[in-house]
């Protein structure tokens, strides 16, 4: 642990700002970066006082204020350090790194996995990349899904893709086993915010942000369906999102309601394979851009893992012919 000592007197342009948003900003000028969340914690706990008195994140400021900052701060998430780690690269240059990301490995270090991570494996790969934003990352896939993403290998090469993904010029198709049958190819548009009831969750509601996402069938059985899904934006949780909303939760996606569905005389060995699938059924199967550099039209297919494989196996005994 190391300790956060500050006194600021609040300046007058932060007259009826919220503690928390005041002091978030206030810190960011004394040269500390911290979050709304970590300082909500420390008013709480009484690490900082207004006027000598605790007091609550809403509080209202006036202007004036003497604030004082007493906080032990947590171990920062090291997006420095190189590890060691073994995952598949399908493509590499000076500008453009492409993962095969297997399921399990976590994309950046965060809350619970401070390190061990894409990130501090591909540090261990080229050192170069700690000096960029998020070294290098463009987009990020779950913890638990499969498949492809783009890392840039120089700042040029990651500003031209970051606005390529936000201007949706990156093609990113993905494949996921659904539950349920589904009758038609459909264009889902659903905004996607924050689970007012579930942190941990996304949900499709009104004020969320705009997200849209294609999907088409590519095999149906008994009780699943074998989609592909085309992102034309990219919410965190996207599909998950948008297939548990049309009342096609992904298999194994507990968090967004899959049920463990078979048919109803589904031999054991079916039952088991799709009840105890240990992860959302989703894999990024394809990634296309234009090179950073010099334009040239790149896409790459990753194959479905042996997980996913296996589950589409035991599936096929009852695929509609």
């Amino acid at each position: 642990m190391s300790m956060l000592q500050l006194d600021i007197a609040v300046p007058q342009e932060f007259s009826g700002a919220r503690l928390d948003t005041a002091l978030k900003a206030l810190c960011e000028r004394h040269g500390e970066t911290v979050s709304r969340t970590e300082l909500a914690r420390w008013i709480r706990l009484g690490a900082v006082t207004v006027n000598g008195a605790p007091s609550k994140p809403s509080a209202l400021l006036e202007g004036g204020e003497r604030i004082v900052v007493q906080a032990e701060r947590r171990p920062r998430f090291d997006w420095q350090a190189a590890a060691p780690l073994d995952f598949p690269i399908v493509y590499q240059d000076d500008s453009v790194i492409v993962v095969d990301k297997p399921a399990g490995l976590v994309v950046h270090p965060g809350a619970g996995n401070p390190t061990g991570t894409l990130v501090n494996g591909l540090l261990h790969k080229r050192p170069a990349l700690a000096k960029l934003p998020r070294a290098g990352l463009v987009h990020r896939l779950d913890k638990d899904t499969s498949g492809l993403l783009v890392v840039a290998g120089d700042s040029a090469s990651q500003l031209r893709l970051t606005a390529a993904m936000s201007e949706h010029r990156i093609e990113r198709r993905y494949l996921a086993v659904v539950e349920g049958r589904m009758i038609a190819a459909q264009r889902i548009d659903l905004a996607i915010g924050r689970d007012p009831r579930n942190r941990l969750r996304q949900a499709a509601r009104e004020d969320g942000r705009p997200a849209v996402t294609h999907v088409s069938i590519r095999q149906r059985f008994a009780t699943h369906t074998l989609v592909e899904a085309q992102l034309e934006t990219g919410r965190m949780h996207q599909v998950r999102v948008h297939m548990a909303a049309i009342g096609h939760p992904l298999v194994g996606d507990g968090r967004y309601g899959a049920r463990g569905i078979v048919p109803p005389k589904a031999p054991e060995a079916l039952r088991t394979t799709v009840r105890r699938f240990p992860r959302q059924a989703l894999h990024a199967f394809r990634l296309g851009f234009a090179h950073p550099t010099n334009g040239e039209p790149l896409t790459f297919e990753s194959p479905l893992p042996a997980d996913i494989d296996e589950l589409l196996r035991a599936l096929a005994t009852d695929a509609e012919a």
